[in-house]
């Protein structure tokens, strides 16, 4: 009987976990002077250059893959390495469906392969400042959008089976009209930050707190305390709510100079991408391995380093910045060393398990 191929995710979700937990230190250590680290990683774009397009795209791509022969899964894990080495030691700061709604999800992918292009041309040419930090503003946007709607769904599916075995009913799920309203003002928010008047900055902070509450709406229609015995149902929420999170800051932080962007970008990258990769990849894997999402609740206890990162790197001020920051690194790499003992755990189960059957079949 010809063997099954197995889940990309199988490979890429330990390799991407331990990146993670690797490379958020050395980028914020070499920013910092700690220690000395290669020139991609060197400066504020790089960090976000390998957290966005490094870690986040590979946990995407390992969610949607499905079964993959292996030849294709290490093939992918080969051009994604030679793309980070590439981007490590390049010496690049020298100067399907038929609803629209479904459809978006399709578009932000391409918008964020579009911005990874701009974003390295950004970098090699003489643009300023603030058009880089509005490249950034950009990517970040456009990967809040993908968490709001993939994350929504999951959610939503993940809540209605759990409520319907405690004999209870979910009526809103998808919420249509509320998903739709807050795409459509998160891409007109895509759209007026390519735009240099002056009035842009104030309408899009308000497009940014209108998604904000309507995505509240959307989350206490869920009726989240119902999932108070669900550990991981919980670190799903948690990582949504960043989301909101995020949004509200950076309205705040182009309202007023008391806030800056970039405590407001970190809100969405730690805070909702953190999470919700956390927690994607661990039920993916359990559910995969175990049959139950919440198998070993205590994993999920680990998402709350991330919380914690994010909030440290919120508000550095706490215990002094470079204390704040040290602090806010080492929560985020224990969560991602521990998820990526956790996955390779799952993965000699699984390999165990299947010996089994193997075994049963030749009897």
């Amino acid at each position: 009987m010809k063997a099954k191929p197995p889940f990309a995710h199988t490979y890429w979700f330990p390799l991407v976990a331990l990146y993670s937990a690797l490379t958020l230190p050395l980028s914020v250590g070499g920013q910092l002077g700690w220690f000395t680290v290669p020139a991609g990683l060197q400066y504020a774009w790089g960090h976000g250059h390998e957290m966005i397009f490094g870690f986040a795209l590979l946990v995407i791509a390992g969610y949607l893959a499905g079964p993959q022969p292996k030849a294709y899964i290490f093939t992918v894990i080969g051009l994604w390495l030679v793309a980070r080495l590439s981007f490590w030691f390049a010496p690049i700061f020298l100067r399907t469906a038929k609803k629209w709604r479904n459809k978006s999800a399709g578009f932000v992918l391409v918008g964020l392969g579009i911005a990874a292009v701009g974003f390295h041309l950004a970098m090699q040419s003489n643009q300023p400042d603030d058009w880089r930090l509005r490249l950034l503003l950009e990517t970040v946007l456009l990967l809040s959008i993908l968490m709001f709607y993939m994350g929504g769904r999951i959610i939503a599916s993940a809540l209605a089976g759990h409520f319907q075995s405690q004999n209870r009913f979910l009526k809103d799920r998808v919420q249509p009209r509320f998903e739709g309203s807050v795409l459509i003002l998160l891409f007109s928010v895509l759209v007026l930050n390519l735009l240099p008047f002056a009035w842009v900055k104030f309408t899009i902070a308000a497009l940014l707190l209108l998604s904000a509450l309507l995505c509240v709406v959307r989350v206490l229609r869920w009726r989240p305390w119902w999932s108070y015995g669900r550990a991981d149902l919980l670190a799903m929420l948690l990582g949504y709510s960043w989301i909101i999170v995020g949004w509200v800051g950076i309205a705040l932080s182009l309202i007023t100079a008391n806030f800056p962007i970039t405590k407001a970008l970190h809100a969405i990258t730690i805070g909702a991408l953190g999470t919700l990769t956390f927690t994607v990849m661990s039920r993916t894997r359990s559910h995969r391995v175990l049959r139950d999402t919440n198998a070993k609740p205590f994993v999920f206890v680990l998402a709350l380093l991330i919380t914690a990162a994010a909030l440290l790197r919120l508000n550095p001020t706490w215990l002094g910045y470079s204390q704040s920051i040290f602090l806010a690194v080492c929560c985020w790499s224990f969560a991602f060393i521990g998820l990526f003992f956790w996955l390779i755990w799952l993965n000699k189960v699984e390999k165990k398990v299947k010996r089994q059957r193997q075994l049963m079949q030749d009897k």
